[in-house]
């Protein structure tokens, strides 16, 4: 004879069954590492990290999220347009013996492996043997970008705290601003430029060419490189050499001068610059960028010198 179950308890039992589906984690595999459920409704990944930065969990929103609660869920539930709620959670920790800054890059992924977006954090002043977290979003995505389900650290630059450059949008105390942009390639020629902006309140001179040290992943001096006035021995496709002159810039003015190369190889071992300690000028407070200088076997860098930049 069959048994029968009361009402009260299968509407109890139902009802228990719908709550323990108002939350899926997202599997192994979304971020190319073994995970599990985090406490944080996320997903815990075993990554092993990058030059002390790790992914520690990386949240997935389900495609019609309740208004009072977030959820966390398996990728062949998200849909297109569900890429502002992804999320990952990381952390940095400095191994090193001094303070550092640190510039990561994320890659946000697709099922295939293929990059979505990509993110960079600045983490500022970490110390000796500290660990700092962190959040980092995938953002706002057109409506034709595929499904984000993974995430990885793809780039890490650190540099001595009081080297780093300033955020944009900023000024440091000194009121000098140091940068590097992201430069220009064409036929084995690089170009990137450095820019000095006045944004503090008193005026600024230089004359001549910035002070350069080429420096190694270990932030150790690099032999072997001959660092040019001028770009005239590399090329002439960076216009003629200008010989040096006074600039003095006003509040909000800025400057510009050019480092350029070949990444020629032919005889020799390649060389490689991920960083570049620059002054301004004597006596300057260095500040540390980041070009990745690729010089192959050639041994030269030139530097052109610092010329006002047009308003």
């Amino acid at each position: 004879m069959p048994r029968v179950v009361p009402l009260q308890l299968a509407l109890a039992a139902t009802a228990l069954l719908l709550a323990a589906c108002g939350t899926e984690h997202a599997g192994a595999g979304n971020t190319g590492t073994d995970a599990a459920a985090s406490q944080d409704g996320g997903m815990r990944t075993d990554d092993p990290g990058k030059d002390g930065v790790r992914i520690t969990s990386l949240t997935l929103p389900s495609a019609a999220p309740s208004p009072t609660r977030s959820y966390s869920v398996s990728a062949d539930r998200l849909t297109t347009g569900s890429a502002p709620g992804v999320s990952a959670a990381y952390e940095v920790t400095n191994e090193g013996t001094e303070t550092l800054t640190y510039s990561i890059v994320f890659t946000f992924k697709s099922d295939n492996g293929g990059a979505v977006t990509s993110r960079t954090e600045t983490v500022r002043d970490v110390g000796p043997g500290k660990t700092v977290r962190g959040m980092v979003r995938a953002g706002e995505l057109p409506p034709t970008a595929p499904r984000v389900t993974q995430v990885e650290v793809l780039e890490v630059t650190k540099v001595p705290a009081g080297e780093a450059p300033a955020d944009p949008g900023t000024c440091p105390a000194s009121g000098i601003r140091v940068s590097a942009d992201e430069g220009d390639a064409a036929m084995g020629l690089r170009v990137v430029g450095l820019h000095l902006d006045n944004c503090g309140t008193r005026a600024y001179s230089v004359e001549g060419y910035p002070l350069l040290e080429l420096l190694d992943d270990d932030l150790e001096p690099v032999d072997g490189v001959e660092i040019l006035d001028g770009s005239g021995e590399i090329t002439t496709g960076a216009g003629p050499d200008e010989e040096p002159r006074p600039v003095t810039l006003e509040p909000g003015e800025s400057a510009t001068a050019g480092l350029v190369w070949r990444n020629t190889t032919e005889f020799g071992t390649p060389v490689n610059v991920p960083y570049v300690r620059v002054r301004a000028k004597e006596g300057a407070a260095p500040v540390t960028v980041t070009p990745h200088l690729d010089l192959g076997s050639t041994g030269k860098l030139g530097v052109r010198p610092w010329e006002k930049a047009e308003r």
